[in-house]
Protein backbone atom coordinates (compact mmCIF):
# COMPACT_ATOMS: atom_id res chain seq x y z
CA UNK A 1 0.00 0.00 0.00
CA UNK A 2 1.13 3.46 -0.72
CA UNK A 3 1.06 6.40 1.39
CA UNK A 4 -1.45 8.32 -0.21
CA UNK A 5 -3.62 4.74 0.05
CA UNK A 6 -2.42 4.69 3.48
CA UNK A 7 -3.18 8.17 4.59
CA UNK A 8 -6.81 7.51 3.06
CA UNK A 9 -7.26 3.80 4.62
CA UNK A 10 -6.37 6.17 8.16
CA UNK A 11 -8.81 8.69 7.33
CA UNK A 12 -11.38 6.45 6.79
CA UNK A 13 -11.31 4.34 9.90
CA UNK A 14 -11.61 7.95 11.92
CA UNK A 15 -14.52 8.91 9.85
CA UNK A 16 -15.94 5.64 10.64
CA UNK A 17 -15.31 5.64 14.22
CA UNK A 18 -16.46 9.35 15.15
CA UNK A 19 -19.59 8.89 12.80
CA UNK A 20 -22.11 7.12 15.37
CA UNK A 21 -25.32 7.29 12.38
CA UNK A 22 -22.52 4.95 9.72
CA UNK A 23 -22.10 2.66 12.69
CA UNK A 24 -26.13 2.28 13.32
CA UNK A 25 -26.11 1.64 9.87
CA UNK A 26 -23.37 -1.11 10.07
CA UNK A 27 -21.14 0.24 7.58
CA UNK A 28 -18.46 -1.91 6.94
CA UNK A 29 -15.23 -0.69 4.79
CA UNK A 30 -14.45 -2.95 1.67
CA UNK A 31 -11.46 -0.92 0.09
CA UNK A 32 -10.30 2.29 0.80
CA UNK A 33 -7.39 3.92 -1.78
CA UNK A 34 -7.13 7.31 -2.83
CA UNK A 35 -10.38 9.42 -4.27
CA UNK A 36 -12.22 5.82 -3.75
CA UNK A 37 -13.94 3.56 -1.17
CA UNK A 38 -16.46 0.00 -1.20
CA UNK A 39 -18.04 -0.28 1.49
CA UNK A 40 -20.99 -2.40 2.37
CA UNK A 41 -23.89 -2.78 4.94
CA UNK A 42 -26.56 -5.57 5.05
CA UNK A 43 -30.17 -4.57 5.19
CA UNK A 44 -31.98 -5.52 9.03
CA UNK A 45 -35.85 -5.54 9.33
CA UNK A 46 -35.56 -1.79 11.28
CA UNK A 47 -34.81 -0.54 7.90
CA UNK A 48 -37.62 -1.43 5.55
CA UNK A 49 -40.24 0.65 5.00
CA UNK A 50 -44.57 0.40 4.78
CA UNK A 51 -44.11 -1.70 1.08
CA UNK A 52 -41.72 -3.75 1.99
CA UNK A 53 -38.68 -2.52 0.87
CA UNK A 54 -35.65 -1.09 2.11
CA UNK A 55 -36.01 2.91 2.97
CA UNK A 56 -34.36 5.32 0.48
CA UNK A 57 -33.27 6.89 2.89
CA UNK A 58 -30.93 3.62 4.01
CA UNK A 59 -29.56 3.18 0.48
CA UNK A 60 -28.75 6.85 -0.29
CA UNK A 61 -26.94 6.96 3.30
CA UNK A 62 -24.77 4.42 2.33
CA UNK A 63 -23.88 5.97 -0.85
CA UNK A 64 -23.36 9.84 1.15
CA UNK A 65 -20.86 7.76 3.32
CA UNK A 66 -19.11 6.39 0.80
CA UNK A 67 -18.91 9.82 -1.19
CA UNK A 68 -17.36 11.09 2.38
CA UNK A 69 -15.01 8.33 2.48
CA UNK A 70 -13.35 8.89 -1.27
CA UNK A 71 -13.64 12.79 -1.26
CA UNK A 72 -11.93 12.71 2.60
CA UNK A 73 -9.13 10.77 1.65
CA UNK A 74 -6.65 13.03 0.88
CA UNK A 75 -6.84 14.61 4.69
CA UNK A 76 -9.01 17.52 3.01
CA UNK A 77 -12.10 17.67 5.20
CA UNK A 78 -14.85 17.86 2.68
CA UNK A 79 -18.96 17.85 2.55
CA UNK A 80 -21.27 17.24 0.00
CA UNK A 81 -22.29 19.97 -1.79
CA UNK A 82 -24.80 18.55 -4.19
CA UNK A 83 -26.36 14.50 -4.54
CA UNK A 84 -28.68 12.63 -6.33
CA UNK A 85 -29.98 9.39 -6.74
CA UNK A 86 -31.60 7.16 -9.50
CA UNK A 87 -32.98 4.13 -7.60
CA UNK A 88 -32.82 1.37 -10.34
CA UNK A 89 -34.44 -1.88 -8.41
CA UNK A 90 -35.45 -2.51 -5.08
CA UNK A 91 -33.63 -3.32 -2.47
CA UNK A 92 -35.04 -6.04 0.29
CA UNK A 93 -34.46 -7.28 4.21
CA UNK A 94 -30.99 -9.00 4.42
CA UNK A 95 -29.71 -7.57 1.01
CA UNK A 96 -25.98 -7.14 1.05
CA UNK A 97 -25.56 -3.64 -0.82
CA UNK A 98 -22.30 -2.68 -1.68
CA UNK A 99 -21.48 1.27 -2.41
CA UNK A 100 -18.72 1.51 -5.34
CA UNK A 101 -16.78 5.39 -5.92
CA UNK A 102 -15.43 6.59 -8.84
CA UNK A 103 -13.85 10.14 -8.87
CA UNK A 104 -14.87 12.18 -11.79
CA UNK A 105 -13.02 14.96 -10.71
CA UNK A 106 -10.75 15.97 -7.94
CA UNK A 107 -10.01 20.12 -7.45
CA UNK A 108 -9.02 22.20 -5.65
CA UNK A 109 -12.31 23.16 -4.12
CA UNK A 110 -14.79 20.58 -5.34
CA UNK A 111 -14.79 17.18 -5.86
CA UNK A 112 -17.46 15.23 -7.88
CA UNK A 113 -17.57 11.47 -7.72
CA UNK A 114 -20.49 8.18 -8.78
CA UNK A 115 -21.26 5.61 -6.62
CA UNK A 116 -22.58 2.28 -7.97
CA UNK A 117 -24.79 0.21 -5.58
CA UNK A 118 -25.32 -3.17 -6.07
CA UNK A 119 -26.91 -6.26 -3.90
CA UNK A 120 -25.06 -9.36 -3.56
CA UNK A 121 -26.25 -10.87 -6.49
CA UNK A 122 -24.06 -7.99 -8.44
CA UNK A 123 -27.16 -6.06 -9.90
CA UNK A 124 -26.89 -2.42 -9.64
CA UNK A 125 -29.49 -1.17 -7.62
CA UNK A 126 -29.01 2.73 -7.56
CA UNK A 127 -26.56 5.09 -8.60
CA UNK A 128 -25.74 8.11 -6.87
CA UNK A 129 -23.53 11.54 -7.85
CA UNK A 130 -22.37 13.66 -5.33
CA UNK A 131 -20.36 16.93 -5.69
CA UNK A 132 -18.50 17.85 -2.24
CA UNK A 133 -16.81 21.01 -1.53
CA UNK A 134 -13.62 21.18 0.40
CA UNK A 135 -13.67 23.53 3.71
CA UNK A 136 -9.90 24.40 4.06
CA UNK A 137 -9.55 21.61 7.19
CA UNK A 138 -8.08 18.63 7.83
CA UNK A 139 -9.49 15.56 9.16
CA UNK A 140 -6.58 13.82 11.17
Amino acid sequence: MNEQDHLANTIALKIIADDLFSQWLGVEIVAIKEGYSKILLRIRPEMINAIGIAHGGIVFSLADTALALACNGRNKASVTLESAINFIKPVHKNDIITAETTEIHNGQSTGLYQITLTNQAAEKVAVFKGTCFRTGKFIV
